[in-house]
């Protein structure tokens, strides 16, 4: 169940906003006159949100380049210059 505070509380209750975020591990939703305005969230979580929307926007990207036709790299030639690149070899 989402936690659901008012605007009020950012001014009087931010750290306990603050540690519910980091605690729970999910946003919380803040409302202005009953209706919602804000989502607040604690930083990790938001960089995971963000690392998640590159990694489908790319996931996105391949399957459309996929489907115009590219073939894209040979996977174990894609390995295998990685792994000289990790060991120093290139």
């Amino acid at each position: 169940m989402p936690t659901i505070r008012p605007i009020s509380d950012l001014r009087n209750n931010s750290n306990e906003i603050a540690e519910i975020c980091k605690a729970t591990r999910e946003p919380i939703f803040i409302t202005k006159n009953g209706v919602g305005e804000l989502a607040v969230m604690s930083m990790e979580v938001y960089e995971q949100l963000e690392a998640k929307l590159e990694l489908l926007s790319k996931i996105s990207e391949a399957e459309e380049n996929n489907f115009e036709g590219d073939e894209g790299e040979d996977f174990f030639v894609f390995a295998e210059n990685l792994r000289k690149k990790v060991n120093g070899a290139i």
